[in-house]
């Protein structure tokens, strides 16, 4: 959804354009800096898959996949899974492409859809029914998946995920944020401050946002590039096929939205209310958060849909 400007510095590496090598981390890099004691690999699709389970390990509990967007990782999940994980069983894992997981080359973007790497992740745990809980493009993939598999997801969780195909014309940036885009262009090499504004711009208070998750931001983003790193995100470009995914979802839904967005503000939250009618969805906003809310406000993100898990819409058994 952020495109433009996640695009970039491939835009640049091809046209010749392009920063030292050594300004770039390659995945081996990344893992030997980031790879802990509870990363695991899935192979989907012949890829590697790098993903997370923790928390409940009973047969019956409840399970929660978390999925993030377009220019994050697993560790979007970092701030909330410590609060999730004794009452949940909670998968997280990496979009193939980005974080630790691998390329995507040109065969699995013809073979594959995103929602498939969810699901084929689901089907290698043994899990027969989850709650998707997805930000951002996180949540287009929700969509996806629960109007795919019904059977399967009982319950979706979205997080300021667009309804429409993204426009960004109206995004009005801090000077700092457009002096960090004018030397991300120019330099073709987009800088720890670039990704430290970015954060700081769709945040609605850029001091909730720690430096480890700046960090973070920037070293995931400065993996060499390779053409598909967005391939396996999920979309609403092809919108007849992102209408028709939505008003096919029917499991209980619940919206919970950063009101102070500056890219999808609460007019975009009501569009997509409207759109998943079917699912007769909830719709909650937290008015001083931004476009990132399970990163900038877990506690209270995992509070209000806790609440709405375990007391609205309790499990059928």
């Amino acid at each position: 959804m952020l495109a433009r400007l996640i695009l970039l510095p491939l835009a640049l590496l091809l046209m010749g354009n392009a920063p030292a090598a050594s300004n770039w981390l390659s995945l081996d890099q990344l893992k030997a800096k980031y790879q802990d004691s509870q990363s695991r690999y899935a192979t989907i699709a012949g890829l590697k898959v790098h993903y997370k389970d923790e928390g409940l390990k009973r047969a019956d509990a409840p399970v929660l996949l978390l999925v993030h967007g377009s220019s994050s990782t697993l560790k979007t999940w970092d701030g909330m899974v410590p609060l999730l994980k004794a009452h949940y069983r909670v998968i997280r894992y990496d979009v193939p492409g980005l974080g630790l997981s691998d390329d995507v080359p040109d065969s699995v973007v013809a073979a594959a859809t995103p929602a498939e790497i969810a699901e084929g992740l689901l089907t290698q745990l043994g899990v027969k029914k989850v709650t998707v809980v997805g930000v951002s493009s996180g949540g287009t993939l929700g969509v996806f998946l629960a109007a795919k598999r019904p059977d399967l997801v009982e319950r979706l969780v979205i997080s300021n995920a667009p309804s429409d195909p993204v426009d960004t014309s109206h995004l009005v940036p801090t000077p700092e944020w457009a002096a960090a885009q004018a030397r991300a262009k120019a330099n073709g090499y987009q800088d720890a401050d670039f990704w430290s504004q970015f954060l700081s711009f769709f945040a609605g208070d850029g001091k909730r946002i720690d430096q480890a998750t700046r960090l973070h931001f920037y070293d995931f983003n400065r993996r060499t590039p390779h053409k598909n790193f967005i391939a396996m995100i999920a979309k609403v470009g092809d919108a007849p096929k992102a209408r028709a995914a939505m008003a096919a979802v029917k499991v209980p839904t619940l919206l919970i939205w950063g009101g102070s967005d500056a890219l999808l503000p609460t007019s975009a939250g009501r569009t997509l209310y409207g759109y998943l009618a079917g699912a007769e969805p909830a719709l909650v906003y937290l008015p001083d958060v931004g476009h990132f809310p399970p990163i900038e406000t877990p506690q209270r993100f995992t509070t209000v849909m806790r609440a709405w898990i375990e007391a609205g819409v309790p499990s059928k058994k």
